[in-house]
């Protein structure tokens, strides 16, 4: 009698707990050991069990090592309690049955279907109708499973399976984020720090210097989930400018949950693709901020500036990356002179009168600074001055006035979004009717993408400020205050240069322009001030 030494496959979708074999791996290989107790010819060599992989891929670890072992010829059976336990891929889970275990002589079970290899039951119709029906119930659960997920990421659930540094998972099912104390205090120190003007990489010494735990190694010390890798690109799980970087992009720190930013393409793959931003699932308030929505988007800013230090310096220079050139519009650059040991800082433009710059000025930094913090001082006083001076018109009737704006802009832009994804919609009955080429298709696909992306940001920043204003969130109030708190500021520093200034034009030696932050909000309130004289001056004549 004919031996058969069998390899016990056990396998499992899903568990809690990887680290605890679930009832079911005891449920299964009980079944199995009961089966080969009845079958003397059968000998069992080696267990093998995939707990919490899928049956839809057959790159499961424990299966590669059960056909290692078949392929070394230690094995020459395989059972399982039943043919979804083998995979639920209708080709793939065919192809072993039929080809690879024959091949090498494999003799396979499945228990409760009642298929033996040995009475040629591979081949049997009901076998193949029921792998049909392992893989269309993958297929179902996949589809179901993608649109729960999708109905919570859009009530505003966290669906993640570990929170960002900065929080915690609570609540009902874990649904929620809730602040954690310590890793906030360290992500609002990140964010101050850049605003005060240090690099990604200074901010990471800093923090490591101070014995700080990078995210990684502050997780793994608290037992705290985390995801392999995590924030870190160091072996020794310390801080560096990557992880700096990553939380200073992170909007979740606003209160924002970003979520659906990757996806399979089908049930039967498992390589994640990074899916469009205009299709991310975005919901505002979902937890408490940590960092407010302003010094957020000024971090934004900062990355798109010139922010270099010089070698011996942990923060940029005053003026770094603010500089424009009134000729060319190319960046000024510092230069340090030295003369009989005295050092004098001035900015130039480097782009010189070769190639097309005829703006030859030095200005020197002292001068600047004091004519740059004169502006600031007198911006700040006018802005002082038209507050008091608005604060006499109502509410009700600022807010209405900037409704009917508002509603324009995303009128208007609602009308562009419409008539481009009528164009996107165009493309593929354009190529099919051979009246583009692939390469034209694609063309147009990109730019259509990137145009509708365009137009739902713009879209969602009016209705933020649409909402504002419904909700009565004064907006004057909110770009007021923002210079105010620096009204009394004596000297001016790397902090109030960006949080006040977007940009200083270099026109002459003698003379500059400056534009500051809000600059719209400005102007808007210096013609509603103006509207404002006019109608008094018309009732005071009417009178």
């Amino acid at each position: 009698m004919e031996v058969y030494k069998a390899i016990k496959y056990i396998r499992l979708s899903y568990t809690n707990d990887k680290t605890v074999e679930s009832d079911s791996v005891a449920n299964q290989r009980r079944l199995i050991d009961d089966f080969i107790d009845k079958h003397s010819e059968i000998e069992a060599v080696a267990e093998k069990i995939d707990d919490g992989y899928s049956g839809v891929l057959f790159d499961r670890p424990a299966f590669q090592e059960m056909m290692d072992m078949i392929k070394r010829g230690e094995a020459n059976c395989v059972i399982v309690k039943d043919l979804s336990r083998l995979g639920r891929e209708y080709i793939e889970t065919g192809r072993y049955m039929r080809r690879v275990f024959p091949a090498y002589g494999v003799r396979f079970i499945a228990i409760n279907d009642n298929v033996d290899t040995v009475n040629d039951a591979a081949d049997d119709l009901t076998v193949s109708v029921k792998n049909i029906m392992n893989e269309a119930y993958c297929r179902d659960i996949s589809v179901k499973t993608r649109s729960a997920l999708d109905v919570k990421r859009r009530n505003g659930d966290f669906v993640g399976a570990f929170p960002v540094y900065g929080y915690f998972k609570t609540g009902e099912q874990h649904k929620s984020l809730e602040i954690d104390p310590y890793a906030a205090d360290v992500v609002r120190a990140i964010f101050r720090k850049r605003l005060d003007g240090y690099s990604a990489l200074n901010i990471a010494n800093e923090l490591n210097r101070m014995g700080i735990l990078s995210p990684l190694a502050y997780k793994r010390n608290n037992g705290l989930p985390h995801a392999k890798g995590g924030y870190t690109d160091r072996k020794d799980c310390g801080w560096s400018a990557t992880t700096v970087i990553r939380i200073l992009q992170d909007e979740t720190y606003t209160g924002m949950l970003v979520q659906g930013k990757q996806s399979t393409p089908h049930f039967k793959l498992k390589a994640l693709e990074n899916k469009p931003s205009s299709e991310w699932v975005r919901y505002e308030n979902a937890h408490e901020a940590i960092i407010s929505k302003h010094d957020f988007d000024l971090v934004q800013r900062i990355r798109g500036i010139d922010t270099r230090t010089s070698p011996k310096e942990k923060t940029v220079y005053l003026f770094s990356g603010m500089l424009i050139c009134g000729c060319c519009g190319g960046r000024m650059t510092r230069k340090i002179n030295r003369y009989k040991g005295k050092e004098y800082v001035y900015y130039f433009c480097p782009t010189g009168k070769k190639h097309g710059c005829s703006n030859g000025v030095m200005v020197k930094e002292s001068d600047l600074t004091e004519c740059v913090q004169t502006a600031v001082k007198g911006h700040i006083d006018n802005i002082a001055s038209l507050d008091l001076l608005l604060s006499s018109i109502s509410h009700e009737r600022i807010n209405r006035e900037l409704a009917r704006e508002y509603a324009g802009h995303i009128k208007s832009c609602e009308k562009q979004l419409e008539k481009t994804e009528s164009y996107k919609s165009k493309l593929y009955e354009n190529l099919v009717n051979g009246m583009l080429t692939k390469e034209e298709f694609l063309s147009y696909k990109r730019k259509y993408n990137a145009d509708i992306e365009s137009m739902q940001a713009a879209i969602n920043g009016w209705n933020e400020k649409l909402t504002d204003v419904l909700e009565n969130r004064s907006e004057r109030n909110r770009w007021i205050n923002h210079f105010m708190k620096f009204s009394q500021m004596e000297e001016i520093d790397r902090k109030a240069v960006l949080q006040l200034i977007r940009s200083i034009r270099i026109l002459s030696k003698d003379e500059l322009q400056i534009e500051f932050n809000y600059q719209d909000e400005y102007f808007k309130a210096q013609r509603l001030a103006e509207q404002m004289k006019q109608a008094q001056s018309a009732e005071r004549k009417a009178s």
